[in-house]
This record gives C-alpha cells, sequence and structure tokens, in this order.
C-alpha cells in the first residue's frame, strides 16, 4: 500500500478531544515504535482559530485577536482523515519530536515554538484555510 501519510500533509482529526480540528503531521510512524506499537503520527494542530479582525479595531484588540492556540499530540492513523493539502513544517519540525512529546516542559516549549511558527504564517497571510474553523 502507498504511504499517504507524509510530513507536512494537512489532516482532521475525528476521534478525541481535538475532534474536528485540523492538524498538519510532524512525523508519521507507519510501522509504530516500541513505546506505541501501532501506526500513529506526530501532529501540531490549531486548538484555538483566530478571530476575525475589521479596520475599525486599534492595535491591542486585533493582537489579542489573532492569537493562535496550538497543540501537539501523537495520534493514531485510525483517528486521523488526511486532507489533499499541504502545509510547511520545515520551521518547527526539529522541536516536535516524540522525545519531547513525553516531558511536560519539553512539550511547552514545543508548543510556544509551534505557536510563533503558526502566529507568523497567519499574519503572512499564507495558508488562511487552516487558520479558519472547520464548520460541519
Amino acid at each position: 500500500m502507498a504511504k499517504f501519510i507524509k510530513s507536512g500533509k494537512v489532516a482532521i482529526v475525528v476521534r478525541g478531544r481535538y475532534a474536528g480540528k485540523k492538524v498538519v503531521i510532524v512525523k508519521p510512524h507507519d510501522e509504530g515504535t516500541k513505546s506505541h506499537p501501532f501506526p500513529h503520527a506526530i501532529v501540531a494542530g490549531v486548538e484555538r482559530t483566530p478571530l476575525k479582525v475589521t479596520k475599525k479595531m486599534d492595535a491591542k484588540k486585533v493582537a489579542k485577536r489573532t492569537k493562535v492556540k496550538p497543540f501537539v499530540k501523537l495520534v493514531n492513523y485510525n483517528h486521523l482523515m488526511p486532507t489533499r493539502y499541504s502545509l510547511d513544517v520545515e520551521s518547527f519540525k526539529s522541536a516536535v519530536t516524540s522525545e519531547s512529546l513525553e516531558e511536560p516542559t519539553q512539550r511547552e516549549e514545543a508548543k510556544k515554538v509551534v505557536k510563533k511558527a503558526f502566529e507568523e504564517k497567519h499574519q503572512a497571510g499564507k495558508n488562511k484555510w487552516f487558520f479558519q474553523k472547520l464548520h460541519f
């Protein structure tokens, strides 16, 4: 079978706490690992999307509404629905690893790196569809 879940692919989580949230695959593990013996992927996603801003709003309000709340997680392939879209993950790929997910302080550091990368992408206007709420 062809490996279609690759690094940089956008997927939607279909089960669990983050069901319905868009994620980007950082590192796929098709064969599983010793600690997680099932096919899974390390993903980074948007927990809370930025809100709409208008020209009337002052800079303080715009800064508050354009914040992105990310999450990093290890997700079973059965709980992911891959899409045809892709996103560049090179800016935070080194920070989000399986080792960084195990230690809480390293997980927080990884989230900060992902948040910075996502906010830069959002400010630049790249991949607008990724930062919009999925209506279903």
